[in-house]
C-alpha cells in the first residue's frame, strides 16, 4: 500500500509503540540490574571528574575546563535516556507519549551535537597549546573559554527546528523498531512527501560534519608538524593530550557509524539483541568511556582524584 492510499487511514497519533523490546520473562531484572549498574558507573564516574575539576584551582585551565564541559554533556545525554530505559525494561507495554517522544529526540540530538562541537573545541584547544606554547595564554584567554562552551551548548539548540519540521507530519502509523525514539524513525512513519524534512537534515548534517572534521584535520595535520619538527618533549606532551581526544573521537564516530547503518541499512537478518546494542552503543558506552580515560590516562587528573576518594584532599 503506498503513501496516498495510506493517507485516508492516517490519524494524528498520541503515542509511539517501540517494537525493538521483546519478552525476556524472569531475565528482564537482570537486565534492569546490568543498566542500573552501569547508569550508576557513569553517573558516579562524570560526578567525581566535575567536582575534582570544580575543587582544585590547579586543574582552573582551558584544557580542564573543556573536559568538564564533556564531563557535563555526558551526564545530561545518559540521563536523557537511561531512566527511560530502566522503566522500559521492567514495563510489559513498551509505548511512549508522542510529546515525551519528541523531547527525547531533542534530548538524544543535542547531546550528539554538543559532543562533537566540544571533542571540535579541545581539538583547538590542543593545537594552540602544542603548536603556540608561548602564545597559548594570551590566545586562549577566559573570555574565549567562555564563548566557546557557549556556542557548543547554544549551537545544538538550533535541533528545535528539525523538531518543528517533524511534529505536525501527518503519520500513517505509531511503530518504530528501536528502543528508543529517534527522528528518522519518525520521518519514514509519514504519510505524505518529507522533503523539506529530508532537505533540512542533510544540510545541517553536512554543515556540522563538515566543520567539525575541517576544523579537527586542520589542528592535527599542524600538530603532526609540529611533532615531527619538534623536541621529545614537545612529542611528548602531544601523545600524553591528544592520545585520550583521539580515542574519544574516534569511539564516538564508530557508535555513530552504528546508527547510520541501523537507519540506513535492512537489518532485520542481524539478531535483534546485537540490533539494539549497534543502536545504543554511542549514548551508553561513550558516557562511561570518557571518563574512565580521562581519569587514567591524565596523570593530573589521576592522582587528584586518588586524593579525593581517599580523604587526601
Amino acid at each position: 500500500m503506498n503513501k496516498k492510499s495510506m493517507m485516508v487511514n492516517s490519524t494524528r497519533v498520541s503515542y509511539f509503540t517501540l517494537a525493538a523490546y521483546f519478552s525476556t520473562g524472569i531475565f528482564r531484572y537482570v537486565f534492569f540490574m546490568i543498566v542500573m549498574l552501569l547508569y550508576i558507573l557513569i553517573i558516579c564516574a562524570n560526578v567525581l571528574l566535575i567536582v575534582v575539576i570544580c575543587l582544585n584551582r590547579s586543574l582552573h585551565e582551558p584544557m580542564y575546563i573543556f573536559l568538564c564541559s564533556l564531563f557535563v554533556n555526558e551526564l545530561y545525554g545518559s540521563t536523557g535516556l537511561f531512566p527511560f530505559l530502566l522503566a522500559q525494561i521492567l514495563s510489559d507495554i513498551h509505548t511512549v507519549s508522542t510529546s515525551f517522544c519528541f523531547m527525547q529526540v531533542f534530548c538524544g540530538y543535542t547531546y550528539v551535537i554538543v559532543q562533537f562541537c566540544n571533542l571540535t573545541v579541545m581539538s583547538y584547544d590542543r593545537y594552540l597549546a602544542i603548536c603556540f606554547p608561548l602564545q597559548y595564554n594570551t590566545r586562549m584567554t577566559s573570555n574565549k573559554v567562555a564563548m566557546l562552551i557557549a556556542l557548543t551548548w547554544l549551537f545544538p539548540v538550533t535541533e528545535v527546528v528539525m523538531i518543528s519540521l517533524s511534529a505536525p507530519l501527518q503519520l500513517c502509523g505509531n511503530i518504530i523498531d528501536k528502543v528508543y525514539c529517534d527522528n528518522y524513525s519518525i520521518i519514514k512513519l509519514a504519510c505524505y512527501d518529507t522533503t523539506v524534512n529530508n532537505i533540512y537534515g542533510i544540510v545541517y548534517t553536512f554543515i556540522l560534519v563538515f566543520g567539525v572534521v575541517t576544523v579537527i584535520l586542520y589542528t592535527y595535520i599542524n600538530i603532526l608538524k609540529i611533532c615531527y619538527s619538534g623536541s621529545k618533549q614537545t612529542r611528548q606532551k602531544a601523545l600524553s593530550t591528544c592520545t585520550p581526544h583521539l580515542a574519544s573521537l574516534l569511539n564516538f564516530c564508530l557508535g555513530g557509524c552504528f546508527e547510520i547503518m541501523q537507519n540506513r541499512f535492512d537489518m532485520n537478518s542481524v539478531p535483534n539483541m546485537l540490533r539494539i546494542f549497534l543502536s545504543l552503543y554511542w549514548v551508553t558506552c561513550q558516557p562511561l568511556f570518557n571518563p574512565v580515560l580521562y581519569g587514567l590516562h591524565i596523570s593530573k587528573i589521576r592522582s587528584l582524584c586518588k586524593r579525593f576518594v581517599f580523604g587526601k584532599m
